[in-house]
């Protein structure tokens, strides 16, 4: 027990006296872009799927549903296996599976073909994120709040492209624009290629870059104190998975409703979310490196919360100013959740970033599928009155241990 602590002192030494790996962290968090845009895709079609094709709330809901399913579920389980035996070429071949469901979208004509569609896609990004979030970690030095904002706000951009996706490219050519999304699927594989030899250097020479990640944690049993911190946190991402979700995936349909926009238009509220959401997922890991992961928590929820309550009675304007604040303050703990859990469970990495990641993504889908259903039983307004309380649960960031006291129960 003695030999292993004192391993753990010195590999937490060597990791604080390391710089970033700045260029492997910028591919990695490009090849996240371009992953979570493919992923962007699905949900920026919803509304020319509901013309083309008839579709209801219910069933838009549960496409979602089965993209974020497969990638949740998936998500924590690859995480485990590459704990014990990481598989870096799983990276690009995830992005390959995503390739051929982007191609097999383009051409679906019912609804049942494109949930086998989003099934590749979702596949592919439930190899990617584990994977990747590794990557960030071996790459992040001392710096591990700012390398998992590098990695996590490419993954954030990407997904704010969805109302350009939609205004640009799917308005004027229909679903068969999805199409040319394969072109970014290949791109990520060239760069995951690059990044997979890499990484495989790293696993060959695990003395170079060697950390906490191989502790008596690993095989140790999680404390009452531990567990309790991890069930607080899943209710933390819970609020904010189905936030993001009702104003990601129907605020359009909302502001069309509401403000008389086009779908073109539309576009631009949820962009505003999504692109200041990936403002705040940058800074986040910075300011959690200064002020404590715990407290960035918190700030990201309480903070957001008179803004949500204000905006379902904001006009066309004001909107737009409360979801670029909305964006920067809920997603500023996106990337800081992630190195909470991996602190939390030092000897599980992948683990830890496949459960909160994945978590999110199982969370905003079965938010999905609740809030189209509820929307379709009592409308957009009340539904975006309803969920407007959901920061409130930040609460109970109150019931997390400090930084400083996790940090105490691996001396």
């Amino acid at each position: 027990m003695g030999n292993s602590m004192a391993k753990r002192k010195n590999q937490q030494s060597y990791q604080a006296n390391q710089q970033p790996i700045y260029p492997i962290l910028f591919i990695i968090g490009t090849c996240h872009l371009l992953n979570d845009t493919l992923q962007a895709v699905v949900p920026a079609m919803f509304p020319i799927l509901e013309n083309s094709l008839g579709l209801t709330f219910t069933q838009l809901g549960l496409i979602a549903f089965t993209l974020n399913m497969v990638s949740s579920v998936m998500q924590p389980v690859i995480g485990l296996y590459a704990d014990k035996r990481p598989i870096p070429f799983a990276l690009p071949l995830g992005l390959t599976a995503s390739m051929v469901g982007m191609f097999a979208l383009a051409f679906a004509p019912n609804f049942w073909t494109i949930l086998i569609s989003v099934l590749f896609i979702g596949l592919g990004s439930a190899i990617f994120h584990p994977e990747g979030s590794r990557v960030a970690y071996l790459a992040a030095g001392n710096r591990r709040g700012l390398a998992q904002s590098i990695y996590q706000v490419g993954g954030n951009s990407g997904t704010a492209l969805a109302p350009v996706i939609t205004a640009l490219v799917l308005v004027p050519l229909g679903q068969f624009g999805a199409i040319w999304f394969t072109l970014i699927a290949g791109l990520a594989v060239i760069f995951l290629i690059y990044i997979a030899k890499w990484y495989t250097s790293q696993v060959r020479n695990p003395g170079k870059t060697k950390t906490k990640e191989n502790t008596t944690t690993k095989n140790k049993k999680l404390s009452h104190a531990i567990r309790g911190a991890l069930i607080v946190l899943v209710f933390i991402v819970f609020a904010r998975s189905w936030y993001t979700s009702v104003i990601s995936n129907f605020y359009a349909f909302y502001a069309i409703d509401e403000y008389e926009l086009t779908i073109a238009q539309s576009q631009g509220y949820t962009f505003t979310f999504l692109l200041a959401g990936a403002v705040g997922t940058f800074l986040g890991g910075p300011f959690a490196d200064r002020f404590g992961k715990r407290n960035i928590i918190l700030f990201s929820l309480l903070a957001a919360a008179p803004l949500a309550l204000l905006l379902p009675f904001a006009g066309p304007f004001l909107a737009i100013i409360l979801l670029a604040l909305l964006g920067v303050i809920v997603l500023s703990s996106f990337s800081v959740t992630v190195v909470y859990a991996q602190d939390l469970i030092p000897g599980k990495i992948g683990t830890m970033a496949g459960l909160i990641v994945g978590l999110a993504f199982g969370m905003g889908a079965i938010g999905s599928v609740a809030l189209g259903s509820l929307i379709d039983l009592i409308g957009l307004s009340p539904t975006m009155m309803i969920t407007a309380f959901l920061p409130l649960l930040g609460l109970l960031t109150f019931m997390l241990p400090s930084d400083e006291k996790v940090e105490k129960w691996y001396r």
